[in-house]
């Protein structure tokens, strides 16, 4: 049997080499060309099982010889790789049907493993729907903020099924944007022009519940004084939205998964059976398998529901992001606020990045919306935000002749400023250098450099207490607190 045959394309030679090297172990034919043009000639000429395609190139991009590899020919799959991950270009890519996205420098374990993958799922690339060019603004697809690599599997999953009907379910901890993942995927997707309804099943009654999604027929319980409609009938040929699924009693579960099975349904008091065209996207906070274990969440339903998953990554597991969300939030309210917020100053930035923000990009997109009612400024400043996010507490360990909780207070603030201008002058005065000492933010620094009025040359080095590095080379001090 033939091996398989690889082209490569980049426009940097040194790539090139190592690449080959680096494949040559598999046993593959490896093809290389240096250019868009050249890469079009050898694929047509030699049908390559594989190819792996920079994007920025002199002559022609990669976007460009990607469409023209998949016209001609759709078995192929296609690796696209480039030093710019932005997300837009990502899902271009899966659009143009890209079996997969690599950032350079690229991991060359990683590289095996694609190509091993593209040959064994060569079909996977005939799967991929092209994404629709024009969509509703309000829905765009870089409204999903994010450049980390938990986003970009996002990224990728939504471009895989936003135009086939498949049932997705959605998970992750409340305000991580599941609804405008959900969202993404109808409004840019094949659907798009059908109707998009969403229900959060934790806010409706479950007595109540059943009615709203399947509707009711006139007289089927107290109040039922004519036929009413369910959120099903009104998503007929779109997609019906379902949060907080873990939410549903066992007896609307039931129902749910007769639909997924049959696509038909009944309102609650009915005996005919309604066949309805309808997708069902879903999500959860809450841990589905550990509820089919416990009892409360039907398995049938659950193995259903469970085909195709998203997860969606906590903003604290995704910090650098933060940064690019604030932007996004600060363009985003500008136009509804007469204030001119221009721009977050490092030092608010750095209390941002440090806050584990339990509520997530909600709760971000919150705080930034506040903050720019609240400020008087241009800047969004420390004291613009939350307590909560301004009181974050750092605590040391002073070796101090007695416990710092038996001086008066006016005491312990002197320890802290003497503490503080410590670790400064052992930096040279340099606040982040003094803020990693203290192990605490620049942020926080600067703060209290301010409440205290320290600036340099105004306190002695102080003589009984020492800043020392514990085994972790952390600064500790006794029972004194940055609060």
């Amino acid at each position: 049997m033939a091996p398989e045959t690889i082209l490569l394309v980049d426009d940097e030679p040194h790539v090139l080499e190592l690449l080959s090297a680096t494949l040559e172990d598999g046993e593959y034919r490896i093809l290389q060309a240096k250019n868009g043009k050249e890469a079009l000639s050898q694929f047509e000429k030699e049908k390559p099982q594989v190819v792996l395609l920079d994007i920025r190139m002199p002559d022609m991009d990669g976007l460009e010889v990607l469409h023209q590899i998949k016209e001609s020919n759709q078995t192929s799959s296609v690796i696209m790789m480039s030093a710019y991950g932005a997300m837009k270009t990502v899902l271009e890519a899966m659009k143009r049907g890209a079996y997969d996205y690599l950032t350079k420098p690229v991991d060359l374990e990683r590289v095996e493993v694609l190509v091993k993958k593209a040959l064994e799922a060569q079909k996977l690339a005939q799967e991929i729907a092209s994404l629709r060019s024009k969509v509703e603004e309000k829905y765009q697809l870089e409204n999903i903020i994010g450049k980390h690599p938990s986003m970009f599997e996002v990224y990728k999953m939504i471009g895989r099924v936003m135009d086939n009907k498949a049932t997705v379910l959605i998970f992750g901890e409340t305000g991580t944007g599941k609804e405008v993942v959900a969202r993404a995927i109808h409004f840019n997707g094949s659907l798009k022009d059908e109707p998009f309804i969403a229900i959060d099943c934790a806010s409706i009654p479950s007595d109540l519940l059943e009615s709203e999604l399947f509707g009711h027929e006139k007289g089927a319980f107290t109040g039922a004084i004519a036929q009413k409609m369910g959120k099903f009938e009104l998503a007929s040929k779109g997609t019906l939205f379902l949060d907080e699924i873990g939410n549903l009693t066992l007896a609307t579960q039931l129902k749910l998964l007769r639909f997924l099975q049959e696509k038909k349904i009944e309102r609650v008091g009915g005996t005919r059976s309604i066949e309805l065209d309808v997708r069902i996207i879903t999500a959860t906070n809450l841990d589905l398998e550990k509820a089919v274990k416990e009892g409360s969440f039907s398995e049938g339903l659950y193995y259903r529901l469970n085909v195709i998953t998203i997860p969606l990554p906590p903003l604290r597991e995704r910090r650098d992001d933060i940064p690019l969300l604030v932007e996004h939030f600060l363009q985003k309210f500008k136009p509804e606020s007469k204030k001119k917020v221009k721009f977050v100053p490092q030092e608010t930035m750095d209390l941002l990045m440090r806050y584990d923000w339990p509520g997530n990009v909600r709760e971000l997109e919150n705080v930034v919306e506040r903050s720019i009612v609240m400020g008087k400024t241009e800047a969004i400043l420390i004291e613009d935000l939350p307590l909560r996010i301004q009181e974050q507490k750092v605590v040391f360990e002073p070796e101090l002749e007695i416990s710092s909780e038996e001086l008066p207070s006016e005491q312990r603030v002197e320890n802290l400023k003497r503490l503080i201008v410590d670790a400064l002058e052992k930096t040279n005065w340099i606040q982040t250098k003094a803020a990693e000492l203290l192990d605490t933010s620049r942020s926080i620094l600067k703060y209290k450099m301010k409440k205290y009025s320290i600036k340099k040359g105004v306190l002695e080095t102080p003589s009984r207490v020492n800043l020392q590095k514990d085994y972790r080379g952390q600064t500790r001090e006794k029972n004194i607190k940055i609060e």
